[in-house]
């Protein structure tokens, strides 16, 4: 059965509750039927079964003091990254088109919400950017076949895939420590299910520092595609409900450009997916 559906959670004061963007654009209250949108909830066999039912009873929600990460972070299980898996980024960055997936892990303790603040950590000069078009795990997936993978995806999210290129590229060691500052990982604003997304290998994706668009590309340019990540990942790792693939980013990266250029205090990100929202984040210093 298909299942279309975007599905978001929002703070009000110092709570944070599960809530679905209906087709009006208008959040509704779904805590009724679940108390949040974590690993245990963004299963495709639940996520069905909430579409089966008749959602515009719920409640509307009239107050929202901010958008969360759409998915619970405390239960995201593994935040799994792709580097170089765009070709025109690999250019810009003088590295080779990798011969397999590059994969890395940012550390779940990174991950915020759509809008949150981006600190910039202590002694960093480089901090930098990257729109990536984000998968949800739904259903577990172990040493799948590629014509597997939309079984296990519940859906898609924006992700900004932050880095700071001195920790990352420049000191001894693995490309986590680049990769994982705090709120170095924003997510959402919401998944959408993934029969709204027939084609996630078509999708605009686009990034804007204080107003000047840096990244302007298409999932079209991926090397490796969607289903063949999710296919590849599992035949390393068993991947769980609620864990997230960041598949990569196109060029316009700070690092690529000629000179280089990174984020300051006080820069404003916007960025955001053909067909999944966007996200907005002012920079603050650590």
């Amino acid at each position: 059965m298909d299942f279309i559906m975007k599905t978001l959670r929002y703070r009000e004061g110092d709570s944070t509750k599960p809530g679905i963007l209906d087709s009006d654009g208008v959040i509704r209250d779904i805590s009724s039927l679940v108390k949040d949108w974590d690993s245990s909830t963004v299963t495709t066999e639940n996520l069905q079964s909430i579409m089966a039912q008749d959602l515009s009873v719920l409640p509307l929600v009239d107050n929202i003091d901010s958008i969360a990460p759409c998915v619970a972070e405390k239960t995201v299980g593994k935040f799994v990254c792709i580097g170089l898996n765009y070709s025109d980024h690999a250019e810009e960055t003088g590295m080779e088109i990798p011969p397999e997936p590059v994969i890395f892990f940012k550390a779940t303790s990174a991950i915020v919400g759509p809008d949150d603040d981006v600190i910039i950590p202590k002694k960093s000069v480089k901090s930098d950017w990257e729109v990536e078009l984000g998968i949800v795990i739904g259903k577990e997936a172990k040493h799948i076949n590629e014509n597997e993978s939309q079984d296990h995806i519940a859906g898609y999210c924006v992700i900004n895939d932050l880095s700071e290129r001195e920790f990352q590229l420049e000191k001894s060691g693995q490309w986590v420590k680049g990769k994982s500052c705090d709120t170095f990982g924003p997510i959402g604003p919401y998944i959408v299910t993934k029969d709204e997304i027939p084609d996630p290998q078509n999708l605009k994706l686009w990034l804007d520092v204080n107003g000047k668009r840096m990244q302007d590309g298409s999932t079209k340019t991926m090397v490796y595609g969607v289903n063949f990540l999710v296919s590849y990942v599992s035949q390393f790792m068993s991947l769980q409900p609620g864990d997230i693939i960041s598949t990569g980013t196109p060029p316009g990266v700070g690092l690529g450009m000629k000179p280089q250029v990174y984020l300051k205090p006080g820069d404003v990100m916007e960025l955001g997916i053909e067909g999944l929202g966007t996200q907005k984040q002012k920079t603050i210093q650590g």
